[in-house]
């Protein structure tokens, strides 16, 4: 089960409650599901119940207590705690299972894992100045509209400079809106598309311009073009680029990924996999947050992290047999979290603009 899914649950369990009398409250549109926090109790934890308490008139720990009866029974969820004034830990079945799951996902939907129809019949017209920055986010913004199923277009206060489209930009129309628009205003970049492009190249500059979020000024100096750990682009692209290489590696020795066995009871590698399989099971969540949010700099952020997990993970659990030691199924299936990890880090760079090289 992954976070979707637990989401969609506990959404549906609310639904019940309230067709059964049992509540009495609005069904809300969406029911948010985060990781539990250090320390905290389960896998996952949602505040639904505080959330409906005021319009039920009931105790948070009522409603709570309502829930936990119905999302309990349901398949793949293990067991379902009530802790603090009302919130619902839940700690999911069969984990091996679910990890299995998103890998499979990720195989079969490649670059669009993630992508969903969660904003269809929305439309979004997005209006920005005639400012690098804003035409640039923009334009990041819409994609990710559209990955969620969403349809609009993006404007212009003024004719669009010549030297957007070098960064990948393109406007539907410019001038003024005859009816209020969704403005999209970040901190400007101090600099044109012509300067940072001849200073950075389009994937160091749009990387520069999306990483940092809306309210903050982008960091636009040489540090991004820097090949080593310390640039977040560089170790993001290194990260893809090396969980291709190991596609390539493991294709030579005669052997291919296989997710299978991942999971499997003993197995030697799962904790050092954890990290990196949360992240790849999060990634839907986070692009369609930063969709709803209109915040480009959530999937840099959780591509940076996507990479730190992933070279935890190589360095800990190799994907490749050494010397003369023959592939088993260990190997098999770390290639299989590898290779998903390359796909959702490509994917990722995609809906930012970036390329992302088989080589560095």
């Amino acid at each position: 089960m992954t976070p979707a899914d637990l989401s969609r649950t506990v959404l549906h369990a609310v639904r019940r409650a309230v067709d059964e009398d049992a509540l009495r409250a609005p069904v809300p549109a969406r029911v948010r599901v985060e990781r539990s926090r250090p320390g905290g109790s389960g896998d996952y934890a949602c505040a639904v119940a505080l959330q409906l308490a005021r319009p039920a008139g009931l105790p948070a720990l009522e409603i709570a207590r309502i829930l936990r009866e119905r999302v309990a029974a349901e398949p793949g969820v293990g067991r379902v705690e009530i802790t603090g004034p009302g919130f619902l830990s839940f700690t999911l079945d069969a984990p091996a299972v679910g990890d299995r799951a998103v890998l499979g996902a990720v195989r079969e939907q490649g670059l669009g894992y993630g992508h969903g129809g969660a904003l269809g019949g929305e439309i979004h017209q997005l209006h920005h100045a005639r400012e690098v920055r804003a035409a640039v986010t923009a334009q990041a913004v819409f994609r990710l509209l559209v990955a969620q199923g969403a349809r609009g277009r993006t404007t212009c206060e003024q004719a669009p400079d010549p030297d957007w489209a070098r960064l990948g930009v393109t406007v539907d129309a410019y001038g003024t809106p005859p009816t209020p628009l969704a403005e999209i205003r970040p901190v400007p970049a101090g600099a044109t598309a012509g300067e940072l492009l001849e200073r950075l190249g389009p994937d160091a500059a749009r990387w520069g311009l999306l990483r940092a979020a809306g309210h903050d000024r982008a960091a636009l100096g040489p540090e991004l073009l820097v090949q080593g750990e310390a640039n977040p682009l560089f170790r993001v692209r290194y990260a893809h680029a090396r969980a291709r290489a190991l596609t390539r590696g493991a294709t030579a020795l005669g052997f291919t990924a296989d997710a299978a066995p991942y999971g499997e009871s003993p197995a030697p590698y799962d904790e050092a996999a954890r990290p990196l399989t949360d992240l790849i099971a999060d990634h839907p969540g986070v692009l369609l947050a930063a969709a709803r949010h209109r915040a480009p700099d959530r999937v840099a952020r959780q591509l940076e992290a996507v990479a730190h997990a992933f070279f935890d993970f190589h360095d800990s659990c190799p994907s490749l047999p050494a010397g003369d030691e023959k592939p088993s199924a260990a190997h098999r299936a770390r290639l299989a979290l590898a290779e998903a990890a390359g796909t959702v880090l490509a994917g990722g760079l995609s809906l930012l603009g970036i390329r992302a090289p088989e080589h560095l």
